[in-house]
């Protein structure tokens, strides 16, 4: 049965490759990707090397991420990542060791790209502690709409590989939670004392939706959950009078 092979946005590729490159080498790359149908094609041979392998490095990590969403981690193997990549087997095994290398290669890439993206949305918020919170939430369900094959790997799929995949994931949201705790102890009032705790559950909240939500494939209409998960996250921390000015948010 034939499989439709990925396609590389502009994004990803020049987040995969860095910025180190001629700007004529990256559009060249670009414009070969683009016209090959998701093939890694023959004029990519005029490129430096180190871009080409840098290319199919990142051909093979989105094609992972494809394949675990469609199959499951359990259900994927090394010649379901490649039929989705268009490289060769010897190619695949000149990048990683085996399907978990790849996986877990996906997972770091993929979670560290996810970071950045919050990381970046909280500073459009400024100093103001629940602007940063909205910024990012918007980000991350932003995220999860434009790529669910990535959120669902990082989010569910992960639960089901290797114990490494496991750690690695645990340590995503114990990240998310740390940031939010500091925030909170950095920008709201310091005569409120809060517990790590509470973030902790409020990013396994969050986490719990999203789970089920990408188990069932609904990832259309993510961004319209905003207000009530603005809601959950300000609750515990502001109130029920600040909480219920998020729900009405949008509405206003």
């Amino acid at each position: 049965m034939s499989v439709d092979r990925i396609q590389l946005s502009e994004e990803i590729l020049i987040s995969a490759i860095g910025e180190g490159w001629p700007p004529e080498q990256v559009d060249a790359a670009v414009e070969l990707l683009a016209s090959s149908e998701g093939r890694f094609p023959s004029g990519a041979r005029r490129l430096p090397s180190d871009l080409v392998r840098a290319i199919q490095r990142e051909r093979l990590i989105v094609a992972m991420l494809r394949a675990a969403s469609e199959l499951g981690y359990r259900g994927t193997n090394v010649q379901d990542v490649i039929d989705r990549a268009g490289v060769s087997r010897p190619t695949f095994y000149e990048h990683f060791a085996n399907k978990e290398d790849c996986f877990l290669a996906a997972f770091d890439t993929s979670a560290e790209r996810l970071q950045r993206k919050l990381a970046e949305a909280a500073d459009e918020g400024g100093e103001v502690w629940r602007d940063r919170l909205r910024c990012a939430l918007e980000a991350l369900l932003q995220f999860a709409t434009a790529e669910p094959d990535t959120a669902r790997t990082l989010i569910v799929e992960a639960r089901a590989g290797s114990a490494d995949a496991v750690k690695r994931r645990v340590e995503l949201l114990d990240s998310f939670a740390t940031c939010i705790d500091e925030q909170a102890r950095e920008l709201l009032p310091f005569d409120r004392a809060f517990s790590p705790m509470t973030a902790t559950g409020i990013v396994g909240g969050v986490e719990a939706l999203l789970y089920a939500r990408l188990c069932k494939g609904e990832h259309a209409d993510l961004e319209s959950l905003l207000p009530s998960l603005m809601y959950f996250v300000v609750l515990p921390y502001e109130g029920h009078e600040a909480a219920g000015e998020e729900l009405a948010f949008r509405a206003g």
